[in-house]
């Protein structure tokens, strides 16, 4: 029996979505899904709410939880990663609350950033943990990071963990439907390529019968910039640098300089730029948690209907040899010529029973090249932090993010970060 293993399960709603889709695919039938979470009570709840999907599509899938983790990789051909280390309490409030002491908001703070550094900095050992097990036991599994930040996780899991690995993300896949809808277009019949980085990656090409929509595009953008709406930061990068971004607007906020500024606070009207979104969306997901569980886990004649998330269809190729097409993040071995070979990329792949096969993208448009390795930058400090356990790399790291450099001074970068050590506790590792 193949082996499909879900490591962080319970995330239910998460599972609901990527596992309900394994079991309404045929080519899946027969699988075993391996479901593995530290908290026992939503792994339960995993399982039950899957069992309930069995059930109702008849799939002959057997879902099996498990409490140990190398018995839940033990013999996996796919393993699935959407963990969270740290949770929203105490390790997101300590994302913000630390940073906000010293003047620099966030939005999300899970990607780059000090947020996204912090992220990091606790989850990297945990992924080094799996990658050992996975090399033990399961050592030519496909593993799917689906854990943010994507490309520092994924670069560390292929260059230090020794596993075959890509990142996938919602953005690519909904970036033509949102750009399309937003404007009013219609989105049938459009062609388009994209590549860049994980949440900054670029709509380089977007046509429909060979004409060049970007004219029109550009030119409702500038009407629409004219109202409130959520995606203005989006719509004012591609109107200044010439190309729309996959990932959302309260993403790109803290992703450059121009927008979060305490000395120009009526950017944030200027451009609805939602401050502090992750902790709310967090407490208004743990408020309707108690509704979703019943609706859920307790539902006996729950269904569900295949979703746009990607592992599905990419396990649904290797097994059948029908080719798919996907935006993964893998490791640049050259797909991208203007960007670092040592960071981690999301370009188009093909998949099909060869696994995941990357396609050569060339030189990105300069400004755009230049923007993304603002970024890398930091994703790159921040693995070498993670590596060598050196503190001075955390404040490298963060002294080169285009947010907090922008606004706060290389010795509130160093306070910060001791801060922010110490914050954390345990939940990080010994930094010399």
């Amino acid at each position: 029996m193949s082996k499909i293993t879900f490591l962080g399960a319970g995330s239910t709603v998460f599972a609901k979505n990527v596992l309900g889709d394994c079991l309404m695919t045929p080519a899946l039938q027969g699988f075993e899904i391996a479901l593995f979470d530290i908290d026992h009570e939503r792994l339960q709840d995993s399982a039950n709410m899957l069992n309930n999907i069995k059930k109702t599509s008849g799939s002959t899938s057997v879902i099996k939880s498990y409490t140990d983790r190398k018995e839940a990789l033990k013999g996996a051909k796919y393993v699935v990663n959407a963990i969270q280390v740290g949770g929203y309490d105490p390790c997101t409030i300590t994302d913000f609350e630390i940073p906000k002491k010293y003047g620099l908001r966030q939005t999300i703070a899970d990607t780059v950033g000090i947020g996204g550094i912090f992220r990091n900095l606790r989850t990297i050992p945990v992924m080094l943990d799996f990658a050992a097990d996975i090399r033990e036991v399961c050592p030519d599994a496909l593993f799917l990071n689906y854990t943010n930040p994507m490309a520092v996780l994924t670069n560390v899991m292929n260059t230090y963990g020794g596993v075959r690995t890509v990142g996938l993300c919602h953005s690519v896949q909904a970036c033509i439907p949102e750009l399309f809808k937003s404007l009013g277009m219609e989105k049938e019949g459009v062609k388009a390529k994209i590549a860049g980085i994980n949440h900054m990656a670029w709509l380089l090409e977007v046509t429909k019968d060979g004409v060049d929509l970007y004219p029109e595009i550009k030119k409702r953008a500038i009407e629409k910039q004219k109202e409130k709406h959520k995606d203005m930061v989006r719509f004012e990068m591609m109107l200044k640098f010439g190309h729309y971004i996959t990932e959302s607007s309260e993403h790109n906020a803290e992703y450059h300089p121009y927008f979060i500024k305490r000395n120009y606070p009526e950017l944030i009207d200027r451009f609805n730029i939602p401050l502090d979104e992750y902790p709310r969306r967090c407490v208004n997901q743990i408020s309707r948690w108690k509704q979703m569980r019943e609706d859920l886990v307790n539902d006996a004649n729950l269904t569900h209907e295949r979703s746009h998330e990607y592992a599905s269809y990419i396990f649904e190729a290797i097994e059948t040899d029908v080719p798919f097409k996907i935006g993964g993040n893998v490791m640049n071995t050259g797909l991208i010529t203007n960007l670092p070979r040592e960071a981690c990329v999301e370009v188009p792949c093909l998949v099909d029973r060869n696994g995941v096969t990357p396609t050569y993208v060339g030189d990105l448009p300069p400004q755009l090249a230049a923007l993304n390795r603002t970024n890398i930058n930091t994703q790159l400090l921040t693995i070498e932090a993670a590596i060598t356990r050196k503190r001075d790399h955390i404040y490298h790291a963060a002294m080169l993010d285009p947010h907090t450099s922008a606004e706060l001074s290389m010795d509130d970068i160093v306070a910060m970060c001791d801060e922010l050590i110490e914050a954390h506790g345990s939940w990080l590792p010994e930094f010399s």
